[in-house]
């Protein structure tokens, strides 16, 4: 199956899972067959990775591989570039992609996590190599807002989300060793540095919630607002951190999962939607064809594969 093909379904699947309740199709169970498949503009932009809907439910955005944030306009308009990060060259992105020794992400960012606050329509960005980012209305230039915490550079910012009433921001680093270039070895040396961080924008202070988490990637606050969804990737594990109630500031276990999760959304029926970028068991080079994502009951006593 071709990088494009893959791009296309795996965005058209996204979008079925994190379009707002709302928005989705009801249906007894998810069946990719029935999903809306949106091609990307052409063959040189791949890896869509979050997606997200804006208050007025139109979307889906998504950050792809070139350092942009692309809006889906419907089938008239097609995609538009929404957002990118400060002094992004198109130019100089596509001219590093043909120098081997250059990573070009480092240079132009790589879009991960996205979330809007739907009360003033900012859109915030888990960049990669940025940090977190904001972008208001319309689009536009983005703005750095975290790079570092504790004077500790963010290495590798990968999830977000927006807690709708407060409007504070949760988002994860998901090492301090290495970077996303080098993910796979966020697994491979059980690496344990990651954090789990809150940024407020109204004084715009940051601080970490959560250090020592093993690849921490996707992030959900819950329906009820009194804790967060972290998805574990490397140990194949959802974790529940509490930031209300008696058991505020502790992590615990929340579910085991098939497979090596992504992103994480609270669910229409409850529960909660997971991303798997594959499964346990998956052969490196064998038929590229695993499970794409579970729902786990809000108390785990329900999953539901696709």
């Amino acid at each position: 199956m071709s990088r494009l093909a893959k791009a296309v379904i795996s965005l058209a699947i996204i979008v079925m899972l994190f379009r707002p309740a709302a928005m989705a199709a009801t249906v007894a169970s998810f069946d990719a067959t029935r999903s809306q498949r949106i091609p990307l503009p052409d063959g040189s932009v791949r890896g869509p990775e979050s997606v997200a809907f804006d208050g007025q439910g139109h979307g889906p955005y998504s950050g792809i591989s070139n350092g942009r944030v692309l809006k889906w306009n419907g089938d008239e308009l097609g995609w538009t570039t929404y957002t990118s990060s400060p002094d992004y060259n198109s130019e100089a992105c596509r001219l590093a992609k043909l120098r081997p020794a250059t990573n070009p992400e480092t240079l132009c960012g790589r879009p991960l996590g996205l979330q809007f606050h739907h009360k003033s329509g900012y859109l915030y960005i888990a960049d990669a190599y940025k940090g977190l980012m904001r972008v208001g209305p319309g689009g536009g230039e983005a703005t750095v807002l975290v790079s570092e915490i504790d004077g500790v550079p963010l290495r590798f910012t990968n999830g977000v989300d927006v807690d709708q009433i407060t409007g504070q921001v949760y988002f994860t680093d998901s090492s301090m060793n290495y970077d996303r270039s080098q993910h796979e070895l966020v697994t491979n040396t059980h690496d344990a540095t990651g954090r789990l961080m809150v940024y407020d924008p109204e004084t715009t202070q940051v601080r970490a919630l959560q250090a020592g988490m093993a690849y921490p990637n996707g992030v959900a606050i819950s329906t009820d607002r009194t804790h967060l969804v972290v998805t574990s990737t490397g140990p194949c594990k959802l974790l529940k951190h509490w930031i209300r109630s008696f058991k505020a500031g502790t992590t615990e276990p929340f579910a085991d999962l098939p497979g090596y999760p992504d992103n994480v959304r609270p669910g229409r029926k409850g529960g909660y939607w997971v991303a798997l970028h594959g499964e346990k068991n998956e052969r490196p080079f064998g038929v590229d064809n695993h499970l794409l994502a579970v729902r786990i009951g809000a108390d785990w006593s329900q999953r539901e594969d696709s």
